[in-house]
């Protein structure tokens, strides 16, 4: 399945300054969906930097939750995760 820009990951806690936000996101798409290459579109525009924490919950499997480092951010584009091979649920 494909990122939709209506179900954006939230926001949970920013740093001061710099990069080092955390954001949770939610969907039907397994870890490995979601680190391919731009998947989230409109990550520049969220304030998704490099070095930025997602929380992604698969939902078809309420259990699985994994944790992904942003790794690129387009300027005026997509954002790039990589997961970091965490299962935290």
């Amino acid at each position: 399945m494909a990122y939709a820009t209506s179900n954006p990951p939230m926001l949970m806690q920013g740093p001061l300054t710099g990069s080092g936000k955390q954001w949770s996101y939610q969907s039907t798409d397994v870890a490995t969906d979601v680190d391919a290459s731009g998947y989230f579109t409109n990550g520049d525009a969220l304030g998704m930097e490099v070095g930025d924490t997602v929380i992604v919950t698969d939902t078809d499997t309420s259990t699985t939750m994994t944790i992904h480092r942003v790794t690129a951010v387009t300027a005026g584009g997509a954002a790039t995760v990589s997961t970091t091979g965490t299962n935290i649920a």
